[in-house]
């Protein structure tokens, strides 16, 4: 489906230009001054929405208030990157179990040998934090990279507020995920060669 423009929220101020590392963060915070859903003429609350049934143009529509570049893989899935990790947008099932399953796969590398410790990092954090809930994906050559997943039932329809809200917040908690994995287990060399910072890839 596709939205009306205005009835999107837009993140962020129009005065100041968020610093290229903050776009996440800064496409979650609302505009300076911002109010409250206006009333109506009877002085009542305004109603509420009816409930909208995501799908990759209001994906896509979000990714744009927020500022965030996008594409489409070959699977026609909606994707974000980043320099060290990208978030696939994807739509699975049908009618009323339709789910929007948002993952991100982290590039880092890691060895067999690294993971009982990289797990004891991911328990902790999938212990303190609501998402993304993150766990391993060994490659058939002994790799180990990171997966971030959360997912949302969207066949009934969801609030719009709600889901734009959800959006902004799965985005933000994607990169902190990244800056706090840097922290466990300190930057790559590659990282402290490059200056790689959570900036958003060119697509």
């Amino acid at each position: 489906m596709s939205m009306d423009p205005s009835a999107i929220p837009n993140f962020g101020s129009a005065s100041k230009k968020p610093e290229p590392d903050q776009q996440g963060d800064q496409a979650a915070k609302p505009a300076a001054g911002q109010q409250p859903a206006a009333a109506n003429q009877g002085g009542q609350p305004a109603a509420p929405t009816a409930p909208v049934v995501p799908d990759k143009a209001l994906i896509k529509q979000l990714l744009d208030r927020m500022k965030l570049k996008h594409t489409e893989d070959k699977q026609g899935d909606v994707v974000a990157p980043w320099k060290s990790f990208r978030t696939y947008f994807m739509f699975r099932g049908e009618n009323q179990q339709q789910v929007l399953s948002v993952r991100t796969f982290y590039d880092r590398p890691h060895t067999l040998d690294q993971k009982p410790e990289l797990l004891e990092s991911l328990d902790d954090w999938n212990r303190r934090t609501l998402w993304p809930k993150v766990y391993t994906h060994t490659s058939d050559e002994g790799t180990v990279r990171l997966i971030g997943e959360v997912q949302m039932l969207i066949g009934v329809g969801v609030a719009l507020d709600h889901f734009v809200s959800s959006m902004v917040s799965w985005v933000r908690a994607s990169i902190e995920f990244d800056k706090w994995l840097t922290e466990q287990l300190g930057p790559v060399e590659s990282d402290e060669e490059s200056g790689a910072t959570e900036d958003q890839q060119d697509t």
